[in-house]
């Protein structure tokens, strides 16, 4: 059986894909040390806000989305990651695929979904 939760918005049940998908932006936007008693849950996104967006600093964001995903979500496999919009304003939509695992959470990669993706924008700007 995959993981349950509550959607952060309205409260209502998130299962399978939907709550990963959750998860990821939860971590995605959380700024490592923001956290009581959990000060190394999240991800360096936020470290990287007022940095030029160049090739150097888009480098280090997928760096900083594959570590934090790697290391917070084990339902979740990153195959891919890339920006899908960038506005001027400094907002970042990213595009990230991979494969999902419904029982990784319980340390069972027996069982997969086919390859999934999802679009995640990026609460706060980062340029």
């Amino acid at each position: 059986m995959s993981s349950l939760g509550f959607s952060n918005i309205d409260g209502s049940l998130k299962t399978g894909f939907d709550h990963v998908r959750q998860s990821i932006e939860v971590i995605l936007n959380t700024p490592i040390g923001s956290r009581v008693m959990r000060r190394d849950f999240g991800s360096e996104l936020m470290a990287l806000i007022d940095r030029p967006m160049n090739d150097r600093v888009i480098l280090a964001i997928y760096s900083a989305c594959a570590m934090a995903i790697a290391r917070w979500e084990p339902r979740f496999a990153l195959t891919g990651i890339s920006i899908s919009d960038l506005t001027v304003q400094g907002v970042v939509a990213l595009e990230i695929s991979g494969v999902y695992y419904p029982n990784g959470h319980k340390g069972d990669f027996s069982v997969t979904e086919n390859e999934t993706s999802t679009n995640i924008t990026l609460s706060r700007t980062l340029s």
